[in-house]
């Protein structure tokens, strides 16, 4: 393992101290855990509070999308694992203006698990929450068993969506209503070339030949869909884009943001190869691409690989999609 580091048990605390001391205009620590990302300024009395939490390893999911316009806090557990309920509920105390908090988060097991606990911790202190669950990786499940689906970059789209509706002054129904509509519009897709090394654990999370390519591999190195040959740019994005596009169909007049994600280690040169495969298959269906986003969003350590993800938008979507927000990572004016 080759790695910038000094005890790996104390990977994620080091790094929150960096990114805090880094950006003291965006983040700051919150609670006694350590594990908590907070807005650095007051918050605004009677908004809507939206959290996040989930595993270490991801940057700038989650911790980096707190900010205007986005997230008010997270809890941020160990590389690939779920912080604790009482992190989750330290977050959720956190981002509590007086108008309840809407807890925004993937399709992972401890995650539910431990927002869950979180809200009923928090609901003794009259905090009332509510939850959209982000489960858009088509490759980890059929349509017809779409709520097992990971969730995965598609959640950038949601912070974004309900953080402008938040902003706007939607009491915590309609942000939630809001949240709800932006995940049920996001598909997702993933490819690795490499796998990544969790710290602690000092070994790569999978294994996978010099030559080869996994389609549909989950941000964890969760199994894909099939394991062979690499191939050219163009034909791995012709069977992102297909996999998208036959569970998402795009027809004349619809408007969609398009995610080309680095997961890591993939260089902005080929993430833009690949987005010219993208686009055209986008306007060949006769849609319009709105916002496209083509970058590092949502990573997973130093995998080699690349999400696609759709995001299909109506007039509300567009208009809080195009709001403005700001953190470290992402900036809109």
């Amino acid at each position: 393992m080759k790695k910038i580091l000094n005890n790996p048990v104390d990977y994620v605390d080091e790094m929150l101290a960096g990114l805090t001391a880094a950006h003291p205009g965006f983040y700051r620590l919150h609670g006694g855990s350590g594990r908590v990302v907070a807005r650095s300024g007051a918050g605004k009395p009677g908004k809507v509070g939206i959290v996040t939490g989930g595993g270490s390893g991801h940057l700038p999911v989650f911790t980096g999308y707190v900010g205007p316009g986005l997230l008010d806090a997270c809890a941020i557990g160990d590389v690939f694992s779920s912080p604790s309920a009482e992190q989750m509920a330290d977050a959720i105390r956190a981002a509590h203006q007086g108008a309840g908090v809407l807890r925004l988060y993937g399709n992972y097991g401890g995650d539910i698990m431990n927002f869950d606990m979180a809200g009923d911790l928090v609901g003794f202190e009259d905090i009332r929450c509510t939850s959209v669950i982000l489960a858009d990786d088509v490759a980890s499940a059929p349509p017809a068993e779409a709520a097992k689906r990971r969730g995965v970059a598609g959640m950038v789209y949601a912070f974004k969506i309900a953080g402008a509706a938040a902003e706007a002054g939607h009491d915590l129904d309609g942000v939630t209503r809001v949240a709800q509509k932006a995940a049920d519009a996001c598909r997702s897709v993933g490819v690795a070339l490499s796998p990544c090394t969790v710290p602690q654990a000092g070994k790569p999370t999978f294994q996978i030949g010099e030559n080869e390519m996994e389609m549909g591999m989950g941000i964890h190195g969760e199994p894909g869909v099939w394991r062979g040959q690499l191939r050219p740019a163009d034909a791995i994005a012709a069977e992102m884009m297909d996999r998208l596009l036959s569970d998402m169909p795009l027809t004349k007049g619809d408007r969609v943001s398009v995610m080309v994600n680095s997961l890591g280690a993939t260089p902005p040169e080929e993430l833009y190869i690949l987005y010219r495969v993208v686009k055209a298959r986008i306007e060949a269906a006769g849609a319009t691409v709105v916002m496209p986003l083509v970058g590092r969003y949502a990573t997973s350590m130093e995998m080699t690989g690349v999400s696609f993800t759709l995001c299909k938008l109506d007039a509300e979507l567009e208009g809080f999609l195009a709001a403005p927000c700001d953190c470290a990572f992402w900036s809109v004016k």
